[in-house]
């Protein structure tokens, strides 16, 4: 599935990423097609935009945010260095709102709660952890659980994820270290449902006040393969 241009304007563009594709890449050797090389197909003025200091100003063009390969949803790209400056700034001081939807394994009690647990590296894994790992940073992540479901007597829970901080693997680790991993996340301890080849993670929306002092809202709809696991459970309570 190719990504599509959810807004676009002469600052920065707004994309709805699919899941099994990466954001960039990881490393000079990588020759899997990702975001990035989307990107700058369709907007090559992009290619030079970013940390220049460095060499994501190379590898990630434009990008301020990421999600995971098997996470879908809205993505931000600044399409000029001096939005690149903006948004990043509004990430690094809390300013940007991203709502992410998941479904967790088991019945997620209270229906509305703050996880808030450093996440550090595991060591000789590519994994994150909430334990003793090294490089440990806060991390902040709010919750609200949508529906409850019942299915083959196992319970499930659709939530609403609100994260505070953007460390890497974030809802994903955090959700899994109260004993309730996102479906289909094999990393983090959860399995697949109804055979979805991917974890239950989407980018839903993203909100934030643009330079001209406009609020702005972007949303995307949940992908097929998602609304069916729904429908499924629906159908099946």
């Amino acid at each position: 599935m190719e990504p599509k241009i959810i807004y676009e304007d002469k600052n920065f563009i707004t994309i709805n990423k699919p899941a099994g594709m990466l954001t960039h890449p990881i490393d000079d050797k990588d020759k899997e097609l990702t975001l990035v090389d989307f990107i700058i197909e369709k907007y090559p003025e992009i290619k030079n935009i970013g940390d220049l200091s460095t060499s994501s100003g190379q590898t990630r063009p434009g990008i301020v945010h990421r999600l995971d390969k098997d996470t879908s949803g809205v993505i931000l790209v600044a399409r000029n260095q001096k939005y690149f400056g903006y948004l990043k700034n509004l990430f690094q001081t809390r300013q940007i709102k991203k709502i992410y939807l998941a479904l967790v394994s088991g019945k997620l009690e209270p229906k509305q709660g703050i996880i808030e647990k450093p996440i550090s590296f595991k060591t000789g894994s590519v994994k994150r952890t909430v334990w003793k790992g090294k490089d440990a940073k806060p991390a902040i992540t709010e919750y609200k659980v949508k529906k409850y479901f019942n299915f083959d007597r196992q319970d499930y829970s659709l939530v609403e994820a609100f994260p505070k901080t953007g460390r890497t693997h974030q809802i994903r680790i955090h959700f899994s270290s109260i004993g309730h991993p996102i479906i289909g996340d094999q990393l983090y301890g959860s399995k697949k449902l109804f055979n979805l080849d991917r974890q239950f993670l989407h980018a839903q929306s993203i909100e934030f006040t643009t330079e001209n002092g406009e609020r702005i809202k972007i949303e995307t709809d949940l992908p097929d393969e998602l609304k069916e696991i729904i429908d499924s459970l629906s159908n099946n309570r």
